[in-house]
């Protein structure tokens, strides 16, 4: 079964020159492992290959039930230098949620 991940997780980002955060935070704790297990680094590299150009480093923060994914190379340069449209990345996570999950079976 696959889903998006907008349905159990919400996202938010922060800029810091051309380096994009996004963190994601499920809705309910117990989605906390599935989203660990599931939305690794190179996955959401797949998922960004258009956008993102370096590398991308994802910290667990168990304590809060959530994901931390810093974004290298992410913003065209970052906000004073960026010819784009969105300079602070906050629509990246929103596209982040648009990736589909595959489920594991359960028996």
């Amino acid at each position: 079964m696959s889903i998006k991940l907008y349905e159990i997780a919400h996202s938010r980002a922060g800029d810091k020159g051309n380096t994009l955060i996004l963190s994601l935070i499920p809705y309910d704790e117990k989605d906390y492992e599935l989203l660990c297990n599931l939305v690794t680094a190179d996955k959401v590299k797949e998922h960004f290959k258009e956008v993102i150009h370096g590398e991308i480093v994802r910290y667990e923060l168990p304590n809060i039930c959530a994901l931390q994914f810093v974004c290298l190379q992410a913003l065209a340069g970052g906000v004073t230098t960026s010819l784009v449209m969105d300079t602070h990345g906050k629509t990246l996570s929103y596209a982040l949620l648009e990736m589909n999950l595959e489920l594991p079976e359960t028996t």
